[in-house]
């Protein structure tokens, strides 16, 4: 069945904005950072569980061996980056944190390339450039203030390191198997390796407001089930790199949300940093379309 060659864009533009409002969320939520973790993966696992249920979706005829065993892996990646770079926002300002993690592309890139064998037009390596080069003008002002920036920086940048191998991953197996099914297993996975790292860890899963809870479950739902699911539908038609690169577009609604919502300070220098950003992404855009994607389900 085909489909409509804006549809790819329209449903990552809509992940997009749907993780934008993830970093403010976490600012909110007084809880552990493994806590949040855990349970935003663990409703959003339970929800397409329930959903894959009702389908009657037989997990273990849609995937090989190998693709769950890449599953698997995806979902390791992703724990990963989820206890990084949720950590890391308790330490450093939403724009750095996010502005960080989003440097994922030039990894991304990289292993699109060396890995997947996917060719990098001169379109996207300039638009890789200019989105880092203005996501480094947003951070600037919030880099540098002591140890503990320090320390939610380098979570951060763990949190885009891990995060790429769930791209690459997603990338592959995208290919062959559909959405539900693909984020089922991968949520799965991601969820039992954070409850099971936290249960360890001794952290407490009750005993919170029901502010925190409400938090929690708007975690869940809006940045993961919504934006986390749309960028991986696209991920089936759309390169790796493309998607990594228009992700960057999660800083803008990340910094524009935690002016409005939790006061950040928005100066002219993270406004310049945006629009840099906006040029950067049309870039990745331009190329994408001239090449084309495949439209066939």
């Amino acid at each position: 069945m085909g489909i409509r060659s804006t549809t790819p864009y329209f449903i990552l533009g809509l992940g997009v904005v749907a993780v934008s409002f993830a970093a403010v969320l976490i600012k909110l939520c007084d809880a552990p950072f493994m806590v949040i973790a855990a349970y935003r993966l663990g409703i959003a696992s339970l929800f397409f569980l329930s959903v894959t249920a009702a389908r009657r979706l037989n997990l273990t005829k849609i995937f090989s061996r190998h693709d769950f065993r890449l599953a698997i892996l995806s979902g390791a990646f992703l724990s990963l980056h989820f206890a990084t770079w949720i950590a890391s926002l308790k330490y450093t300002s939403v724009a750095s944190s996010v502005v960080i993690v989003t440097t994922a592309p030039i990894f991304v890139a990289l292993g699109a390339h060396f890995i997947l064998k996917e060719k990098i037009s001169s379109f996207i390596i300039v638009g890789i450039l200019v989105a880092i080069i203005g996501g480094m003008i947003i951070g600037l002002e919030d880099f540098g203030k002591g140890s503990e920036a320090i320390l939610g920086d380098l979570l951060a940048l763990t949190g885009a390191i891990a995060v790429t191998g769930y791209y690459l991953i997603g990338r592959r197996i995208r290919a062959r198997i559909a959405t539900l099914p693909y984020v089922t297993v991968v949520y799965t996975t991601t969820a039992s390796i954070l409850i099971i790292v936290s249960l360890f860890m001794g952290v407490p899963f009750t005993g919170y407001s029901k502010n925190i809870y409400l938090l929690l479950i708007l975690i869940a739902f809006v940045p993961q089930i919504i934006g986390h699911t749309s960028i991986n539908w696209s991920l089936r038609y759309l390169s790796a790199t493309f998607v990594a690169v228009g992700v960057l577009g999660e800083p803008i609604g990340a910094t524009i949300l935690a002016y409005f919502i939790i006061g950040e300070t928005v100066t002219w220098l993270k406004i310049i940093g945006m629009t840099v950003i906006l040029l950067g992404v049309y870039f990745s855009l331009h190329a994408e379309v001239r090449t084309g994607f495949k439209t066939s389900l």
